[in-house]
């Protein structure tokens, strides 16, 4: 054991001005598409190929919304305390392990995953992998990602937000109309227009695997 310290088509925003809001904010009237993003990891390749062998690659079995983000064939079993599941490694690989999970998936496997933005995990729990060639044991990396738009600075400029900007996103599903509060605004080239949210909130707000929404400042 070694120690270590899907996807829609995209749906342009459309900008039609602004309206008053129901919480007093205001709705810009700017649609964005909502992904429900289920339980996954991002792995190293030092990782990966102690999971899968050396000489091991990640294998696209389908693109994301976010350019040149894809699943990955490969699967990692995730073992916590009290529990464990089945995940799938979303690629290309990057400098850090982080495992993403619902805050229901986080009490199954008994890891207390503190809600973080992507890539924040400096003081997060670990937890085991467990691969076909080998196992890892992380001392940190399992979280629950922050819900978050993704933009390009273009779109941000006409949605008139910036980086790392805290909104708030109205969706509208059959009978769970909800107001999605802290989410974080992420703006780079390499981003596509989307906002992401886990299982547990996808759920609360009745939507299916995508979704639009109102972005309300």
């Amino acid at each position: 054991m070694k120690n270590i310290g899907m996807p829609p088509t995209a749906i342009p925003p459309q900008a039609v001005g602004c309206i008053g809001g129901e919480n007093g904010g205001i709705i810009m009237n700017k649609t964005i598409l909502v992904e429900t993003s289920a339980r996954h990891l991002h792995v190293t390749q030092e990782v990966l190929e102690a999971l899968f062998g050396k000489g091991a690659t990640l294998t696209n079995k389908k693109d994301l919304s976010q350019p040149g983000q894809f699943a990955c064939a490969e699967k990692v079993t995730v073992v916590g305390p009290k529990g464990e599941f089945n995940m799938s490694i979303l690629g290309p690989v990057r400098s850090a392990v982080q495992v993403e999970v619902s805050l229901s998936d986080a009490r199954k496997m008994g890891i207390a995953a503190p809600v973080r933005e992507s890539g924040d995990i400096d003081g997060t729990p670990g937890c085991r992998l467990v691969g076909p060639k080998g196992e890892v044991e992380l001392a940190q990396g399992v979280i629950a990602a922050k819900r978050h738009i993704h933009l390009d600075p273009k779109t941000a400029e006409e949605f008139g937000v910036n980086d790392k900007q805290i909104v708030s996103v109205k969706t509208n599903a059959d009978g769970r109309s909800l107001v999605f509060g802290d989410v974080v605004v992420r703006v780079s080239e390499k981003f596509a227009p989307a906002m992401h949210v886990d299982t547990d909130e996808s759920n609360a707000a009745g939507l299916g695997f995508t979704a639009q929404g109102e972005i309300i400042l």
